[in-house]
This record gives C-alpha cells, structure tokens and sequence, in this order.
C-alpha cells in the first residue's frame, strides 16, 4: 500500500466529490491490505454512482471473499444487468465468468 498515493487520491477526492474514478482507484488501492476499508469505498461508489460499471466486479468479489455471499450475489446479478444495459460486453463477459465462478464455489459450501 503506498500511502502517499493514498493521500494523493484522498486530495482528488475532496476536490472532485463527483468524479467516480479516484474513489474506486482508492479502494483499489485499499484492496489487499485493508479490505474493510476498501470495500467502504466501493460501497459508497455503489450508493453515489450506481451507473460506474467497474465497481461491481471488485465489490461482489470482496464481498464474497469477506463471507457476504448474499450481497455478492446481489451485487453480481446487477452488474451483469448493469453491463446489458450499457452495452458493455467485455465487462458483461467478465462479470458473467466472475458470477458462474462464485456460483461454482457456492456449491463446494
């Protein structure tokens, strides 16, 4: 984790509230080793800017990691209707093998 590279992110953020892309680079940033942190992030990307397709692939993904199975679920099924809609089918493909893996390892439970 580079914590300047935080603090620089935490600088843009403050001064473009709107823009969606330094809060997912932050949480990015956040990923491996504060993943609660992390996951704060994307769950403010999803609240404030549902519309930023990156954010559901990583978010269903800690979310699944961190035991939240149900919301990855959620998470991944609005993704991929989220990427239908947008006509983004490189990251609907992505999203679709993501949420087939998930489902895969739902059934090792």
């Amino acid at each position: 984790m580079n914590e300047k590279r935080i603090q620089q992110l935490l600088e843009f953020i403050d001064e473009q509230p709107d823009d969606p892309f330094n809060s997912y680079a932050l949480a990015m940033e956040y990923r491996d080793e504060q993943p609660a942190q992390a996951l704060h992030y994307l769950e403010k990307l999803l609240e404030q800017h549902p519309a930023y397709l990156p954010t559901y692939y990583h978010a269903a993904a800690l979310y699944a990691e961190t035991g939240h199975r149900e919301r990855a679920a959620e998470v991944y099924q609005q993704g991929i209707e989220l990427a239908r809609t947008q006509k983004n089918e490189k990251t609907l493909q992505e999203l679709n093998r993501a949420y087939r893996m998930f489902q895969d390892d739902e059934d090792d439970w």
